[in-house]
Formats: C-alpha cells, sequence, structure tokens
C-alpha cells in the first residue's frame, strides 16, 4: 500500500522534472553575430541553435549589422555604431525604454546578456525594472585591452564597471574554473562554469590540402606554423614573431601562415616579410587551413577562453600556448601539447625552437591533442546551459536585482 507521503513525493519529482523539460522563452542580448568573425560571435550562435533545437524559444536581440540584416530566427535588430578601432563590430545604442515595451507585451522566462556595451545595460536595466530573471557572460578581457590602446588609466574603472554589472545578475557565466576564481578573489559574485565546445567534424585532421600548402610555398614535408586570430597588438603577436625566427634559426625551411585580419597586419608584413597573409576565413576554408598547419603558435594573454585553441586541437596541430585559459584547461604538457608559464616570452620562444628541432614528437603531440577535443561535444555543453536557464527561471528578482526565491505552489 502506497501512503499519501510517498504519493506526494512523487507528484514533487514529477513536478521538477516537468519544470526542468519545459520549453522557456529566451530573450538573448548581443553586440555581436554571425557573420561577424570572433569567438563570442561564433560560441552564443553554437548555443542559440542548440537551444532552439532543444525547442525552446529564443528572442535575439542585437544591433544592426547591414541595411539588409536579416535572419531565420525571431530578431530584433536595435540600432548600433561601429566600435573604435574595430569597424566590422557594432555597438549596440542604449535602448532600455524600447526593451521595456518589447519584454512588457511578451515576457521572457530569462533575460540572457551576452556583451556588456550600452545595448547590455539596457537590456540589464530593463530586466531589472520589470524583475526579470537575468544572467550574463564574462566574454571578453575588455579591461585588459584598454593597457594596449594607450588608456591603461581606464583599467580600473572599466573593471568596476563590469563588476557592477555581472553583480546585478543572478548567474554570471565563465568558460574556466580559473577565471571563476580570478573573478570571484576581484568582487564577482554568483559565478558558474559553463564550458564551451568545437565541432570536431568541420575542424579535422581530414581536411589538410596539399594544394593549399602549395601555395604558400610548403611540400609535405615542409614544418608550417600557423596563427589564427585578429592581428591586433592585444593579441602580443611580438612573442609569435620572436616564436617564429626561433624556430627558422633551427628549421631555416619553417613556413608561417597567419589567418586573420586587423590594424597590425601593414607593420607585421613589414616586419615579417616571408610570412603568408591569407585575411579572415570561414567554415569549411577555415578548417582546411587549420588543418593545413601544423603547429599552432598562440601567444595572447588578453583571453577569457581562446576557441582557436579547441579548433587547433581538433584540427590535429600540435599547440602552443600559455598556460590559462582554454589552454591551461584542455592541454596537458608534453602529452597533448605544450603550455609555457603565462606572459613568459623566453619561454614561449625557447619551447617553439624546441618543436621545431624535435619535429617527428611534435607531430605525435598534435594527434593526442585531437582526442582530447573529440571529448569536447556541443549538446553536452548545451546542456549545461539549458539547465542554469532553467534554474534560473525559478527565481523571481528585486528591483535591485537581488535574487529571491520562487513561491512555491500552495498544492505542494
Amino acid at each position: 500500500m502506497t501512503n499519501s507521503g510517498d504519493l506526494m513525493t512523487n507528484d514533487l519529482v514529477v513536478d521538477e522534472l516537468q519544470a526542468k523539460q519545459r520549453a522557456l522563452r529566451l530573450a538573448v542580448v548581443t553586440e555581436t553575430y554571425p557573420p561577424e568573425i570572433n569567438g563570442v560571435a561564433m560560441t552564443i550562435a553554437r548555443f542559440v541553435d542548440g537551444l532552439r533545437m532543444r525547442r525552446h524559444d529564443v528572442q535575439l536581440i542585437r544591433p544592426r549589422q547591414t541595411k539588409s540584416d536579416a535572419g531565420e530566427l525571431e530578431e530584433v535588430l536595435m540600432r548600433g555604431l561601429p566600435i573604435p578601432r574595430y569597424p566590422h563590430l557594432k555597438m549596440g545604442l542604449p535602448a532600455k525604454n524600447a526593451l521595456v515595451k518589447l519584454w512588457s507585451m511578451r515576457r521572457p522566462d530569462v533575460v540572457h546578456i551576452v556583451t556588456e556595451g550600452p545595448l547590455g545595460w539596457s537590456a540589464l536595466q530593463a530586466a531589472i525594472k520589470l524583475k526579470l530573471p537575468v544572467t550574463s557572460d564574462f566574454r571578453t578581457n575588455f579591461h585588459a585591452y584598454s593597457g594596449h590602446y594607450g588608456i591603461g588609466w581606464l583599467q580600473k574603472p572599466i573593471f568596476a564597471y563590469l563588476r557592477k554589472f555581472h553583480n546585478r545578475t543572478q548567474c554570471t557565466m565563465v568558460p574556466t574554473e580559473s577565471l571563476r576564481r580570478e573573478l570571484q578573489a576581484m568582487g564577482f559574485h554568483n559565478l558558474r562554469v559553463v564550458a564551451r565546445g568545437v565541432d570536431t567534424e568541420l575542424f579535422h585532421p581530414a581536411k589538410r590540402d596539399t594544394q593549399l600548402r602549395s601555395s604558400w610555398g610548403a611540400g609535405e614535408s615542409t614544418p608550417v606554423a600557423i596563427y589564427v586570430g585578429r592581428l591586433a597588438s592585444e593579441k602580443n603577436l611580438r612573442a609569435l614573431i620572436a616564436a617564429y625566427e626561433a624556430m627558422r634559426a633551427v628549421r631555416p625551411d619553417m613556413k608561417l601562415v597567419l589567418v586573420g585580419d586587423g590594424p597590425a597586419r601593414r607593420d607585421l608584413e613589414a616586419q615579417i616579410p616571408g610570412a603568408v597573409f591569407v585575411g579572415l576565413q570561414r567554415g569549411e576554408a577555415l578548417a582546411r587551413h587549420y588543418a593545413s598547419g601544423d603547429i599552432f603558435l598562440f601567444p595572447s594573454i588578453t583571453e577569457t577562453f581562446g576557441n582557436v585553441t579547441p579548433e587547433a586541437m581538433a584540427s590535429g596541430l600540435t599547440v602552443l600556448a600559455y598556460d590559462y585559459a582554454a589552454a591551461a584547461q584542455l592541454i596537458r604538457p608534453g602529452e597533448s601539447g605544450c603550455l609555457v608559464p603565462y606572459d613568459n616570452t623566453e619561454a614561449f620562444v625557447a619551447a617553439a625552437a624546441n618543436l621545431a628541432r624535435d619535429w617527428p614528437q611534435a607531430r605525435n603531440l598534435g594527434a593526442n591533442g585531437r582526442f582530447v577535443a573529440e571529448q569536447l561535444g556541443w549538446n553536452r555543453l548545451v546542456e549545461d546551459l539549458e539547465a542554469v536557464f532553467h534554474q534560473t527561471a525559478q527565481t523571481v528578482p528585486t528591483s535591485q536585482g537581488i535574487l529571491m526565491p520562487q513561491p512555491q505552489n500552495a498544492s505542494a
């Protein structure tokens, strides 16, 4: 015989499972999205696609990128302005009143803010005014970038703004445990690690293209170092140049291919005239470029994650990077890649020379890196994000953005 206590327990379990499986209405606010090319745009597009496949109703709010801009999603396109030094990116303009009106007519279960610009701040204020649950991402080290553009004096106020911004949300998602600890020590609250994945079908060693390598002046036995990313000072490209020169001292036939564009390109072309500059690459073309290289040099010290790291690993390249962000999370030194102490240029350059010197071992590291990348499927990571949204949807924030418990159903 089943007693009433068992029935109540079973009912609660069923209610909880149904709540977790319920389709949510999600408002996603971002100031970057494809076809813009950057790690934030790529990652959020992956998450949006994954959430839609799970039948969640996603409303995407972003700046209009072109006059004919349109997509398949339910999109609300806002006014924006080009970001200084990043003319291909748009900064959304303040739009609090428009968002209050939009969400008053049809309230989302959760507002998720990807970027912290004027549009993101407006979304936060609108969500707080309407007492909507709101989550955020910490995706770009804007405070760290300031020192590379002659406005280092703004680093502290920028960081104070970011802390104020994120601490008014119910949850701030970060890609690694190390970043969570770092931000927590600096006064950030309600942090949660939600990792990132990689498309292991798109980025695959089988995409290696001998004709493409030939266009670079590389035969099958010619070692090719490759860099993928923005060509800008915040990417620490001086270390890249020094590493390449050290590799050429060991292997004079070493080639360097740079995939990407940016304000530093002209200076780099003058400094390393033997390098191959191929510009921005997308999709299958990008995958071929990755797979057609051998060693991936990633000297950046301003990443929150660094999506190019797992992409390079999935492509079978041997990765050399600093011991932080995605590289620290994914690479076992000497087994699946090479790590050197953070911001130690001498160590980075020495490690690059060693890779060029011990070419057979370098190839083995790339094969092991591919095995690690194969464990980073997007499905599981989207499920983690979905769980955060379900949990957040059960909360009721106050007018100050402070988390309050959701009232229990009277029948329970």
